[in-house]
């Protein structure tokens, strides 16, 4: 496919791509955006951006200066109405930023999406510069002031959680015009340089036996259950990744610079305390989690990859044989139709409103599911803006993996609807409970499945599977967090080399693989592909955080007599406006308690305890 897109200047609608009428697959939907802007030249987003840009200057212009008097008379409802105003301003800014990132996530190689994508981060850092004075002088005024306020004030009370929320960043704020300048300069900084990973990452091909591919093909041949194809794959990979190392190798070290510069001039003790704040999380809650996991390792990881050594008759496997499938696995390909009945059924058996909630994502085309050259890897579900909804991208190629990847997004897209009504402000999740539902989701979709399993080679490769992915999903990214403090650690001594980076990525995948798998020449390079290193430092052990705690809840779940599913939907509708800790309290959970995690912990033994009696 050439540079140059294609396809007409209005995505929203397109008509169905060949990837979307993939074979074996069936017809795999395209999302449409035109929810939120009809196309890119639509005169409504050229109004919403003018829009943005001319009221946020004239919120700042009636505002600033004026925060500390509005709070001292509360009855004159200032407050309030100026937190409505700006929280109208965020949703405002957030569905045009939603629109170009959707639009440039289909397809990264197109430079008119390219274009879009940087014009719109440019045009909304200077909209959103106007409002920044909003937040932290908001935080300058004397606490008994703003209690005050959300007493004698309505509008601003209505906005409590927030304004209390806010206030733990208060620490770590700084001089309003450096405040300015960390901001304005994102856009060609730390946004500049994740654009470049991004833009690199789709335009990377890889050559496995005279064929190009791009990432997630190549990448989905390591699940192959041919071992030659797996080695082969491994290897295009290593080669690319090795070709372009110099460049992730700076992308890494200048993006780790930034993170300390900030963190420095923040007065931020810990590498990873700025992602701890985000999360509203305790320092100590995730080093007991970290600590947790990676005492787990050999009763976990070791253990079940020396079990699945001998299944695949190898006294050791490689690197690139931790995916493959166990000779028990069903070969057939799943269509798009039997995914999305898969998921639904699991959905409605424990909640017919949960069900109701994802059917709207197929039926009303909130999802992206084919595989095209430039779109974006991975998968993702983009909450956009509560007066839209969720949009879900997939790169569905008919794997088991992809129908638990699907439940694992739908998942994220029920919780961002059910939060939407908590408004812009609001809605968002940090990242510890944000992968809760998805995290659930995917296990009322394995466990609906398994059930109906009756066949014991069946049973024991789908008990392989859901074992498999929970290590991936704690253990692996437990490793990458890991990983992610060598670096940042080592990077305050100075810039780091290809090969101290592959020394420290080999380092943490023995200790958390173990001595079944055999690391082989070329996976020191394999640290290169993972993009929340480049976007969320730090981002990773939510993921663990997510899995332990539904295991847990999946627990009490499978206890409970009545009300769990009310209770749950109260957690999902609580968007950000609770701690963690208060939303657990009524399922008796405590992420506190060092137990919680060994309870978490123990559900993936469980699992291989299970298997070791299946084999």
């Amino acid at each position: 496919m050439s540079a140059v897109s294609d396809q007409p200047a209005q995505p929203a609608a397109s008509p169905k791509s060949a990837a979307a009428r993939a074979p074996g697959l069936g017809d795999l939907p395209e999302w449409n955006l035109a929810d939120l802007y009809s196309g890119m030249e639509a005169p409504e987003l050229k109004r919403d951006i003018a829009r943005a840009l001319d009221e946020a200057a004239a919120f700042e212009a009636q505002w600033k200066g004026k925060l500390a008097a509005e709070a001292a008379n509360p009855a004159n409802g200032g407050l309030g109405r100026a937190l409505r105003a700006y929280e109208v301003l965020e949703e405002l800014i957030g569905r045009i930023a939603s629109y170009a990132g959707l639009v440039y996530a289909g397809n990264t190689s197109d430079p008119q999406r390219a274009k879009l994508y940087g014009d719109v981060q440019e045009k909304m850092t200077d909209a959103s510069s106007h409002l920044l004075f909003f937040t932290l002088e908001l935080n300058l005024v004397d606490d008994a002031a703003v209690l005050a306020a959300l007493d004698g004030d309505p509008g601003f009370g209505h906005y409590r959680p927030w304004v209390l929320d806010l206030r733990k960043d208060k620490p770590y704020q700084l001089e309003d015009r450096v405040e300015q300048l960390f901001h304005e300069k994102s856009v060609t900084g730390r946004g500049a340089w994740n654009r470049l990973f991004d833009e690199t990452m789709t335009d990377l091909r890889f050559t496995v036996d005279g064929e190009e591919l791009t990432l997630e093909p190549t990448l989905t041949r390591l699940q192959d259950a041919d071992g030659e194809v797996r080695r082969k794959a491994s290897e295009a990979l290593a080669q690319t990744f090795k070709e372009n190392l110099r460049g992730f190798t700076l992308i890494t070290n200048t993006l780790a610079k930034d993170k300390e510069i900030s963190d420095r001039w923040r007065g931020f003790k810990d590498i990873a305390d700025s992602r701890h704040l985000a999360n509203r999380v305790e320092r100590e809650v995730v080093d007991a989690l970290a600590s947790a996991v990676r005492d787990a390792y050999p009763r976990l990881s070791h253990r079940y990859y020396a079990m699945k050594a001998k299944w695949l008759g190898m006294d050791q496997m490689n690197h690139w044989d931790r995916n493959a499938p166990l000779p028990e696995t069903p070969k057939a390909t799943i269509g798009w139709e039997d995914a999305k009945h898969t998921v639904l059924a699991a959905y409605h058996q424990f909640s017919p409103e949960m069900a109701e909630i994802a059917r709207h994502f197929f039926d009303r085309r909130w999802i992206d599911a084919p595989v095209r050259p430039g779109k974006a890897p991975g998968a993702f579900a983009h909450p956009t803006v509560p007066s839209a909804h969720p949009y879900v991208l997939l790169n569905y190629m008919g794997k088991p993996r992809d129908v638990m990847t699907l439940a694992h997004e739908l998942g994220h897209g029920v919780h961002q609807v059910l939060a939407g009504a908590q408004g812009a402000l609001m809605a968002s999740t940090p990242l510890t409970l944000a992968e809760t539902a998805s995290v659930f989701g995917e296990m009322l979709t394995f466990r609906s499945l398994l059930e109906q399993t009756k066949d014991r080679r069946e049973r024991k490769a789908m008990l392989a599977q859901k074992v498999e992915d929970m290590i991936n999903t704690v253990v692996r990214q437990i490793a990458f967090y890991e990983f992610e403090r060598k670096v940042h650690t080592e990077r305050k001594n100075g810039e780091l080399t290809s090969d101290k980076l592959g020394e420290f990525w080999l380092e943490v995948q023995a200790e958390s693989l173990g001595p079944a798998i055999r690391l082989r020449e070329g996976y020191e390079t394999f640290w290169t592909y993972i993009p929340h290193f480049i976007h969320s430092p730090f981002y990773v052990y939510a993921y663990a955080f997510g899995d332990c705690l539904v295991n847990s809840l999946y627990a009490v779940y499978q206890n409970a007599e009545r009300g769990f599913q009310e209770k749950y939907f109260e957690m999902l509708k609580a968007g950000g406006t609770k701690h963690h800790s208060e939303l657990l309290k009524p399922f008796g959970l405590d992420a506190s308690d060092p137990k919680f995690w060994q309870t978490g912990l123990g559900v993936i033994s469980g699992l291989i305890d299970e298997l070791e009696a299946l084999d």
